[in-house]
């Protein structure tokens, strides 16, 4: 018999459960299918959210050839072979699931026919695309951002499915506790399905036919052949526990950081993953109060991508452990937060004429970089000019810490700005 979740698997994004913001009348994603002027696209988010069902619903709504492509199966050739069939036919889509692991050359090739239109490509991945999918491809598509299923989405599913499935409904089953489906799902639907099918096989035979069959969270946990809900690097323990880990770093405790960090390599988090997260909290939370901070997350990063498992959890404890025990300021994240709050407050204010790029004659005769005084003609190689727009001169955006290497810049910049930004 089909699995539940592929009998279940919506045919329209009305049926779609938990992805409102992409599928609600008035959406990003719906406006493009009821216009029929579908972008190229790469839908990230969890296993089980609906990204292969929402390439197959464009695909059935529009009515136009798709082909199917895996990156773990698939390469370069499978690719052009493709993309020659596209050529003799309109609007094709391709669609790739784990788009993640094609490596440059494999994207590469994607390049040419999706700029050409040649193929509308819809790409799917759980890594964030930033990292895996490279910069000419990105650019080339929309990316849409899929959600974990909340648990009223889950319960919306639970009770779909046995209602509305043919096997399902004739066994009158009741759901008498969901806690139990929807903890050890973790926002995935296809897990959720999957499991309550599996509940369902497993008692069926019990079913008096008067009752129905009533689920209970005990049932569930003992068809899952476990009693906690173990870490899953796909599901909400993967969020909370690199939250725990962060904020354990953060907070200074290198014990707690550690013990969640064996927690993820014990459940067989992606190596990478972890790193990366690692670089971005250097930066974030440590910043200017120890720049080598973030050398050495970064070297762990190039390090793990090298190594691998198992040796890698060293070189990842090492490094969680620096990070935690070391000084702490996130004055560079609160400056650039505080820049782009300023660039959507102010819009795009005009660059200060003494500090313009002045490559040809009209333009200098508009004093483009006129009066600009070249900082290393002047003493301590510095010259008192403005640097900021009209509209917001003055303003402190850069506030450094208070941390010995912090209070050295404030030093510095106070000797040279005097008043001028309050340090």
């Amino acid at each position: 018999m089909t699995p539940l979740a592929e009998r279940l698997r919506p045919q329209s994004l009305s049926q779609l459960k938990g992805q409102q913001h992409l599928t609600d009348v008035g959406s990003i994603l719906r406006n493009a299918l009821d216009t029929g002027k579908i972008p190229s696209m790469i839908l990230w988010g969890p296993p089980g959210v609906g990204k292969t069902t929402i390439a197959n619903i464009i695909a059935q709504t529009l009515n136009v050839p798709f082909y199917t492509l895996s990156a773990i199966s698939s390469g370069v050739k499978e690719v052009r072979e493709v993309i020659e069939k596209a050529k003799g036919q309109e609007r094709v889509i391709l669609f790739i699931d784990e788009i993640h692991r094609f490596n440059k050359g494999q994207q590469d090739a994607l390049l040419g026919a999706v700029e050409k239109g040649i193929i509308t490509l819809i790409g799917a991945t759980t890594e964030n695309p930033s990292f895996e999918v490279n910069s000419a491809l990105l650019s080339r598509c929309q990316v849409y951002v899929l959600k974990p299923l909340d648990q009223e989405a889950m319960v919306g599913l639970i009770s779909d499915a046995i209602k509305n499935d043919e096997h399902l409904s004739k066994l009158n089953v009741v759901v008498k506790e969901s806690e139990g489906l929807i903890n050890l799902s973790g926002g995935d639907a296809r897990k959720l399905l999957n499991l309550l099918e599996l509940v369902v096989n497993l008692n069926e035979k019990n079913n008096s036919g008067k009752e129905g069959l009533i689920i209970t969270n005990e049932m569930v946990i003992a068809a899952a052949q476990r009693k906690t809900v173990l870490y899953d690097k796909k599901g909400e323990q993967h969020y909370d526990i690199i939250s725990a880990f962060i904020k354990s770093m953060r907070g200074s405790d290198p014990n707690a950081a550690i013990y969640w960090l064996a927690r993820m390599i014990e459940g067989g988090e992606e190596v990478k993953f972890i790193a990366r997260r690692m670089v971005i909290f250097a930066s974030e939370d440590i910043g200017n109060a120890n720049p080598t901070a973030l050398v050495l997350a970064n070297n762990t990063f190039q390090a793990v991508n090298v190594i691998g498992y198992p040796e890698s959890s060293i070189i990842l404890s090492q490094c969680a452990a620096y990070l935690a025990a070391s000084a702490k300021s996130n004055a560079s994240y609160m400056a650039i937060k505080k820049a782009q709050s300023l660039v959507m407050q102010h819009g795009d204010l005009p660059v200060p004429l003494s500090i313009r790029n002045a490559p040809t004659k009209l333009m200098k005769e508009m004093d483009y970089g006129k009066e600009y005084q070249y900082a290393h003609n002047y003493e301590g190689n510095f010259a008192d000019m403005e640097f900021l727009p009209e509209k917001i001169k003055g303003t402190t955006i850069y506030n450094p810490g208070k941390n010995a290497r912090e209070e050295e810049i404030r030093k510095f910049l106070k000797a040279r700005w005097k008043n001028k930004y309050g340090y």
